[in-house]
């Protein structure tokens, strides 16, 4: 019995146990009403130490607070459908909530009248708040002129506040409290969802009116200055169709069939493969569309040529660096180009890396960014409030050879003409690329009409004006809301 118990004492003793520190673990203790109280959710995301945090916050807030419903008269979402995609011709223009939060956001499908849903339903109502309810959570933006009457997915929740307090509530579930407890309601183990309900689980500041009207009016405002900056890239583009004599893009688009078979085929000469035998780089429309260039325009050169573009940068691959806001660069990727104020923005190192910072990554004023990975051909031009920033290596930069060109560069390679030119590119059997050198050798058209030219860049980089005072009365509201409401 006693060498029993000592072989156990010796066994024991040589058990080691390793001491974490205790930063870099994210713990809390949850009591059993706290797990009642949460529908008797187990999941540690419900009661991480973050969202505890930001409720204390909030409930030691000096306005005290109310649960979101008492500010709003109705959240839904649509009933889910399946859907029939049909084509630009015959189809009704569908968004997707990854769109959602873009400033200028164009359809990329076309669903069918005969698909078996209440279109109106699915139109967005102008003032309601928008909140992505699946995959990638707490999207939040507001329904101005540009989004009124389009068709949204199901996977948008549709938020109409009391008051026309649109701003007000999108202010909160912006920042960064309102957006980690509504993170906390998400559920799912692959998809992640939340649901109009979770909202009832949400309290918010409730601060005097005036605080509440300053913020509402702020974010309105903001959203009034993105739709004149649309209305400005608009006429801008109606400009240079009307100047190219050009047709909608699927008229461009002739098909030939081989044997009466419904097949895509085309013929192409040895001396025009240019070492590329993907069909995808000969279709017939790319020669189509330049050569009506060539018939209306002063002159077709590329975008490589100096008088357009000083440079063309493809940054190096690397491994990133990150780092806390106070000692990092501002980086965010491709899929955030067409964002006003880029969400999930990162941090990079300075320290690590300054050099590819300052040679490659950093951003100026009125270059015009073109996604060259993944989704190849997402075009906007830098505004202000995006110098010095850094942007992902899988966007290309092209830095105009003056301003006198700059918008005008933004305004053809956004349009669907220049979408085209740009994809005919694309290589890669699994992810789709382009390179700086493809990017050098798009058609580009210089204008018979040197006025209009001037006009179509003018108006770009007004538009671009917008969108960075657009960017200030945010910025201004977000600060208020966090200074003189949630941590007053």
């Amino acid at each position: 019995m006693v060498a029993a118990t000592l072989h156990k004492n010796e066994v024991q003793s040589e058990i080691h146990y390793t001491e974490l520190p205790h930063e870099d673990i994210k713990w809390c203790i949850v009591s059993l009403v706290d797990v009642i109280n949460a529908k008797k959710r187990l999941e540690a995301a419900v009661f991480n130490v973050d969202s505890k945090h930001a409720r204390e916050v909030i409930a030691n807030c000096k306005w005290g607070s109310i649960p979101l419903p008492q500010m709003l008269s109705r959240a839904y979402y649509p009933g889910r459908f399946k859907r029939i995609y049909s084509d630009v011709i015959n189809g009704i223009p569908f968004y997707i909530p990854s769109q959602m939060t873009d400033v200028y956001p164009r359809p990329e499908k076309y669903i069918s009248a005969l698909t078996k849903c209440d279109i109106s339903e699915l139109r967005l109502k102008f003032g309601d708040v928008l909140l992505s309810r699946s995959g990638t959570i707490g999207s939040v933006t507001i329904v101005s002129k540009t989004l009124e009457n389009t068709v949204f997915s199901d996977d948008v929740i549709r938020i109409t506040p009391d008051d026309g307090m649109s701003g007000f509530v999108f202010s909160y579930l912006r920042s960064k409290i309102g957006s980690t407890i509504l993170q906390t309601n998400r559920y799912g183990s692959v998809i992640q969802h939340i649901e109009p309900e979770h909202l009832a689980e949400i309290p918010i500041p409730n601060p005097p009116d005036r605080l509440k009207t300053q913020i509402n009016d702020l974010i309105l405002r903001s959203f009034t200055f993105r739709d004149e900056s649309n209305d400005l890239l608009e006429q801008a583009t109606i400009l240079l169709k009307n100047a190219l004599k050009l047709p909608p893009l699927h008229k461009f688009n002739k098909k030939l069939f081989f044997n009466e078979a419904d097949v895509n085929n085309y013929c192409v000469k040895l001396s025009k493969l240019s070492g590329r035998i993907d069909g995808s780089y000969h279709i017939p429309i790319v020669a189509t569309i330049t050569e009506h260039f060539r018939k209306n325009a002063s002159e077709v050169t590329t975008v490589g040529d100096k008088r357009i573009s000083k440079d063309i940068v493809l940054p190096g691959r690397f491994k990133r660096v990150y780092v806390d806001e106070r000692h990092g660069c501002v980086f965010f990727g491709g899929k955030q180009i067409h964002e006003l104020d880029p969400s999930n923005k990162k941090y990079l190192s300075l320290v690590h890396h300054k050099d590819r910072i300052k040679k490659q990554l950093e951003l100026y004023e009125n270059m015009t960014l073109i996604t060259c990975s993944g989704t190849v051909g997402r075009v906007t031009l830098v505004p202000r409030h995006w110098e010095h920033w850094t942007a992902s290596q899988h966007i290309i930069r092209i830095v105009p050879s003056n301003d006198n060109i700059a918008g005008y560069i933004s305004i053809f390679l956004a349009s669907e003409y220049g979408h085209s030119l740009i994809n005919r590119f694309t290589y890669g059997s699994v992810v789709d690329e382009i390179d700086d050198n493809h990017v050098s050798q798009i058609p580009f058209p210089l204008l018979n009409d040197v006025n209009i030219q001037n006009e179509i860049n003018s108006l770009a980089l007004e538009a671009n004006r917008l969108r960075y005072i657009a960017y200030q009365l945010e910025q201004e509201a977000m600060r208020i809301m966090n200074d003189e409401v949630i941590f007053a």
